[in-house]
């Protein structure tokens, strides 16, 4: 029997202005998973994701979050539910040092927070060297790995993540790799990633977009080997 979804996402059309950039978005993510959201730029996976966590509103179309309607929430009543957001371009506090950036994030700071703490420090053996060190003077990919762990400092049972990788070195979109995988055992990701190389050793199943609709799903293994495909939809 199938796992039922924990999000699912139905015919989501979202305007920004007068520009209709979501033109009918439909998409699941199942439990303990990694769902890769794949597309050429300007396809309107950052705006899916956005629109999932709130931050803008569908015009047409249901997101629904282990069950209930969650399309007509503001974010902070979202993130309450255990979504976190991981945005394109960190949105860390470059003044706080790393500790301090974590705790500002706490809803709570009790015992489950700092397991989550020790968690995250195992994760991101960094962030625990330079837990005292003001976070804008961390490389850029250890400014990443801060803003994934600034969302996972909750209680966190979905984090959506835009392009992770962008603008890092080979090395450590490496160490990346190795933190989302054990990230994996704690929560379920949706994933925007521009670097196929990383989608696909991370992913579990995709979605493909092309001019603000899903035109594609399978498993990330399938879509890996189809040469058409990628040529046709990401350009590869």
């Amino acid at each position: 029997m199938t796992a039922p979804s924990l999000l699912e996402v139905e015919d989501l059309h979202t305007f920004i202005g007068q520009h209709h950039i979501l033109q009918g978005v439909s998409l699941r993510v199942r439990p303990d998973a990694v769902t890769v959201l794949l597309g050429r730029n300007g396809a309107g996976k950052t705006t899916t994701l956005r629109t999932i966590m709130g931050v803008l509103h569908p015009r047409r179309g249901v997101v629904r979050f282990d069950g209930r309607p969650i399309h007509h929430l503001p974010p902070y009543a979202i993130a309450r539910l255990g979504i976190g957001y991981v945005p394109e371009g960190q949105g860390i506090f470059a003044t706080l040092t790393v500790d301090e950036n974590l705790r500002v994030a706490m809803l709570a700071e009790d015992a489950p927070s700092r397991e989550r703490l020790r968690q995250i420090f195992e994760l991101f053996p960094d962030l625990d060297r330079f837990r005292h060190t003001r976070a804008g003077t961390l490389s850029g990919g250890q400014k990443q790995m801060l803003s994934i762990a600034r969302a996972f400092v909750n209680p966190t049972r979905l984090l959506l993540i835009d392009e992770p990788s962008k603008g890092l070195a080979p090395i450590v979109v490496e160490h990346l790799i190795e933190a989302l995988h054990a990230m994996k055992r704690h929560a379920t990701v949706l994933l925007v990633e521009q670097n196929f190389v990383m989608a696909s050793r991370l992913g579990d199943e995709c979605y493909v977009m092309d001019d603000g609709r899903s035109v594609h799903h399978g498993s990330i293994a399938s879509l890996a080997a189809d040469a058409a495909l990628k040529t046709k939809y990401l350009g590869l």
